[in-house]
């Protein structure tokens, strides 16, 4: 092995000739990255992979059914040989150099005139990783920075100015571990960060301490109401250069206000940024046991606001169609109102032995769940001193999580 070091580099292949001898498992692993690249790709082989072989049907490769020879290289700007006919190889490895071509082997590194490095990318950086000979440790090289940039345990601040943004974030049903890789991400590269009571709070103690945290509920709103008050919040921190990041519990567009606040920043000409979080109605249930779906049990599940009582005028929910589905009926914030969700459920013709559960603080170390019926409810979550955030699943598949859990 050389004792020299390669000299690393990035080669700009969009619109230039590469071209690839071989069509099999190794050519099938790097033909991506050139195609993402944007390269002139020639594909070389008498046969392919299927994987391949579509690449080509998709017209990302030109593909010739042939075996290499001599001048198939003239005009290349880079070659990647992978093979498994050593003399092919050699010739054409050869030719490569006669002709001042950067060139691959994946069958003798030794012998070849550049090596491809273990390569991820995260948000616009691209990482590359070379190791010698040794490609395993290049690529454990290569997944720990890229997941470190990805999940925001490797700090890489952007130092180039940015027009204003805002990313709104929903941040899962409450445990750290349960937001997106990329909302940690955002987290860890934000300079503000609005966030909501039930969001995950842990994740804040994670922040640099340059980052200012609004608590979304201590915001003085003054005459303004008070959602109004935090998309004047995060509009303002946007527009003097801030990375904003705006953290929700749950999912931002389930019962999250994620709509009102996204239509608010465009009306303010502001770029916003939607990252899905794991909503509270599938996790929280799932987390205590309960499927909200069931194979003979439950075909379907509905998710629905509980927290305007039935019978006022202001609620949107047919709460009569809700009694009449056989599936399982999830309740967000209903605590409060459960009792007289569960009556009018009941008086409109759902069984008043329907299994029930509520499970407050779900996915939490304070997690706890309370089972009950339709009847039974009410009282039980008041007895229990049940309080917000709880879930209230509704069906059959309570007592299927009872019979299975015990």
């Amino acid at each position: 092995m050389s004792e020299h070091f390669a000299y690393p580099v990035g080669l700009r292949l969009s619109g230039r000739r590469v071209v690839v001898l071989g069509a099999g498992q190794v050519a099938q692993r790097r033909l991506p990255a050139l195609i993402a690249a944007g390269a002139d790709i020639l594909l070389i082989s008498p046969s392919a992979t299927a994987s391949v072989e579509a690449m080509a049907e998709a017209g990302e490769v030109r593909w010739e059914r042939r075996r290499y020879r001599d001048g198939d290289f003239e005009g290349a700007w880079y070659v990647l040989i992978t093979t498994d006919d050593p003399e092919a190889n050699a010739a054409a490895s050869a030719e490569a150099e006669a002709r001042r071509i950067w060139c691959v082997r994946s069958d003798d590194a030794e012998a070849a005139s550049a090596w491809t490095p273990a390569t991820g990318r995260s948000e616009g950086v691209t990482v590359a990783v070379l190791t010698g000979e040794d490609p395993r440790r290049s690529a454990a090289v290569r997944d720990a920075v890229v997941e470190g940039l990805r999940d925001g345990t490797l700090a890489a601040p952007r130092h180039r100015a940015r027009g204003p943004h805002v990313a709104l974030v929903g941040g899962g049903p409450g445990d750290p571990d349960l937001i997106t890789v990329r909302g940690r991400r955002l987290l860890a590269e934000a300079d503000v960060v609005v966030a909501d009571r039930l969001g995950p709070r842990d994740l804040l103690d994670e922040l640099s301490p340059h980052v200012e945290v609004i608590d979304a509920a201590k915001i003085p709103y003054g005459r303004f109401m008070a959602q109004e008050a935090i998309n004047n919040a995060l509009i303002e921190h946007a527009k003097a250069g801030k990375s904003v990041v705006r953290l929700k519990g749950g999912d931002p567009f389930v019962f999250g206000r994620g709509m009102e606040e996204a239509e608010a920043l465009a009306a303010a000409g502001i770029p916003c940024t939607v990252v899905p979080g794991i909503s509270s109605s599938i996790s929280v249930p799932g987390a205590a046991g309960i499927p909200v779906t069931h194979r003979g049990v439950a075909h379907e599940f509905t998710v629905v606001s509980g927290h305007v009582a039935p019978d006022d005028p202001s609620s949107l929910v047919d709460w009569a169609a809700l009694a009449r589905l056989r599936g399982t009926l999830v309740l967000l914030m209903a605590v409060e109102k459960i009792g007289a969700i569960a009556a009018t459920l009941v008086a409109h013709g759902r069984a008043a032995d329907t299994p029930v559960a509520v499970v407050q603080e779900g996915t939490t170390p304070g997690q706890r769940r309370v089972d009950a019926t339709l009847a039974t409810v009410g009282e039980r979550a008041a007895a229990e001193g049940i309080r917000p955030p709880a879930v209230v699943v509704i069906g059959d598949v309570v007592a299927l999580s009872s019979r299975d859990h015990g």
